[in-house]
């Protein structure tokens, strides 16, 4: 006999959104999750990645000391088999914490199984059949991988495998040019490790183009960058990985390598979901089809999140989650999903965080714009971080003055971020910035100086 539910999610990433807060509201809620509790961003994403990263972080600070005037006798040494283990202890630690607490609600019921459906409204998971009167999904992505002759025959790693291998490779190879790829590989050449990147076209493509180029640079000076690579195969012999490709002028070259990290982009998990046996449609990509609701083509079924595709970040994924919970439990409302300002940054070195449009979306789209600038070295703060790179970016609505786009590289750029987005949210103008009082000295004003020299393009 099928087992029914007021609210079935499908994953425990963002869809715990709907887990809880539901369960709290006196419904039965079913949720289904094959791996560990917390889905990619907990277990095998944002949250690890961030912890390695700042010991990432904190090793060049300390390499970079003598800019300081400061001195470090000796070498510095990780360790990275324990460095891997602590995070993966901890990490693990938070995921186990969330099943009991799951097993203390008596509206929850948690299946640990993959779950398909066998019906339009019929999942099957761990031998017994649910059926919903709300079905979500959520069940995030996972690494695509490129078709490259040979490789199915190399052990190559994804993002998932390397955030918990504690062997630390001599010479690591990177194929991807993405956020995924450059967190990565700053992360692993940052504790010693020889690091190409093998990019088939350019670096961080939809970036701003002066954030992308300016990225580009400062990256090249810390790895191995090779761009425009046609790959022709990959070999693996006595321990030995080989990546042929042709370069931007048709010669054949090689990277050799005893690492290899895969980061092509993210395909979503939604073949394992048996959508044959619904109503509802994917795209060529595989991404789940939803409205401006976040409804599928099937009546009383959503989707959210990586699998989605509208925006591959976990803050989007929770942003969707909370619209879903705000209009459809805690106060029904038949308003749209409105991605106002979706931000997003990327931790690797340097720091990159944006918020709005491109300047090449504005002229592509035709609006008038105006656009300040102002470097970190020019300014009171930045100055005392020796910056090799690092400024701001503002881009205004030319008539209205509104700010419509802001893109930082530098240090804490994720931090500075934030101010904007609030700008960004609250249609904040060029005048509401200039008006604000500012810290001295701290970084914020590097925002300002750069709306201070939009200014100056209006007289």
């Amino acid at each position: 006999m099928d087992k029914h539910y007021d609210v079935i999610v499908i994953g425990s990433g963002g869809g715990t959104k709907l887990v809880t807060p539901v369960a709290q509201l006196g419904l039965k809620v079913a949720i289904i999750e094959k791996g560990p509790l917390g889905g990619t961003c907990l277990n095998r994403g944002c949250i690890p990645s961030k912890m390695l990263i700042h010991t990432a972080q904190l090793a060049s600070l300390i390499r970079d000391a003598k800019r300081f005037e400061i001195a470090i006798n000796g070498e510095m040494e990780i360790d990275f088999e324990h460095l891997i283990h602590r995070v993966s202890r901890t990490i693990d630690d938070e995921s186990n914490q969330i099943a009991p607490l799951y097993e203390k609600n008596p509206n929850i019921d948690y299946y640990p199984h993959e779950g398909y459906f066998v019906d339009k409204k019929v999942i099957e998971v761990g031998g017994e059949r649910l059926t919903g009167d709300k079905i979500f999904i959520a069940v995030g992505g996972r690494a695509l991988i490129p078709k490259i002759r040979g490789l199915d025959k190399v052990p190559y790693m994804t993002y998932q495998e390397a955030l918990r291998n504690p062997k630390k490779p001599k010479k690591l190879i990177v194929i991807g040019g993405g956020f995924i790829a450059t967190e990565l590989g700053y992360f692993f050449s940052s504790v010693g490790v020889e690091t190409e990147f093998l990019v088939r076209s350019i670096l961080l493509r939809p970036e701003d183009d002066d954030i992308r180029e300016a990225f580009q640079e400062a990256f090249a000076k810390e790895v191995t960058l090779r761009l425009g690579c046609d790959f022709q195969e990959a070999l693996y012999e006595d321990g030995l990985i080989t990546i042929r490709y042709k370069d931007g002028n048709g010669s054949i070259k090689k990277a050799e390598g005893d690492a290899l990290i895969i980061a092509t982009g993210i395909k979503p998990w939604t073949d394992t979901l048996n959508l044959e046996k619904t109503d509802i449609q994917v795209d060529e990509k595989g991404f789940v089809k939803v409205d401006d609701h976040l409804r599928t083509t099937q009546e009383n079924v959503w989707a959210f999140g990586d699998c989605v595709g509208n925006y591959l970040f976990r803050h989007s994924a929770n942003f969707e989650g909370e619209y879903l919970f705000r209009t459809l439990f805690q106060k029904r409302s038949e308003e749209a999903i409105f991605y106002k300002g979706v931000p997003h940054a990327v931790f690797s070195s340097p720091e990159i965080a944006g918020v709005g449009k491109t300047e090449r979306e504005l002229k592509e789209a035709k609006i008038p714009y105006i656009v300040g600038k102002n470097t970190y070295a020019a300014s009171a703060r930045g100055m005392a971080l020796l910056p090799e790179t690092g400024f701001v970016k503002l881009l205004f609505e030319k008539h209205t003055l509104k700010l419509l786009g802001a893109h930082i590289i530098g240090e804490e750029a994720s931090n500075m971020i934030h101010m904007l987005i609030l700008a960004i949210q609250m249609d904040a103008t060029l005048n509401d910035l200039l008006r604000m009082i500012y810290i001295h000295p701290a970084l914020p004003e590097i925002v300002r100086n750069a709306a201070r020299n939009a200014h100056k393009t209006l007289t």
